[in-house]
């Protein structure tokens, strides 16, 4: 399979993969995700088919409202569904990518919020 995210189940037709230029918000986001299982959780809640949950569709808008960014469709999507290729339902979705958990080792009174901008400047490795 190849690493990506497509817009059809044959992976043929691939969207436009781009960094978001790294800022504070979607940062603390990531380090949210990171260090909160249950927000992760419901960043990236998955039918037994593998499919987006709209549990997931919701807590993905709402996390990204609450940042400013305003989209219908929105999808957080791990490392390992970008490195499968994930496969949108939908024309006008946007994907972001979570960098993994297991890409950071938080220690008390250490701040992620860099690591986690050094992240998203990678694509695919950032939101």
């Amino acid at each position: 399979m190849p690493p990506g995210i497509f817009k059809d189940t044959a992976k043929k037709n691939g969207v436009a993969i781009l960094s978001y230029a790294p800022n504070e918000s979607l940062a603390q986001m990531i380090v949210d995700a990171w260090v909160d299982d249950d927000f992760r959780n419901q960043l990236t809640d998955r039918d037994p088919t593998g499919n987006v949950t709209d549990l997931a569709k919701r807590s993905a808008r709402a996390a990204l409202a609450a940042r400013g960014i305003y989209l219908n469709l929105a999808v957080i999507i791990t490392e390992d569904e970008y490195d499968n290729g994930h496969v949108l339902h939908h024309n006008d979705a946007v994907a972001f990518v979570l960098p993994n958990k297991n890409r950071v080792t938080p220690r008390p009174g250490q701040s992620l919020l860099d690591t986690a901008r050094l992240l998203m400047a990678a694509t695919p490795n950032g939101i």
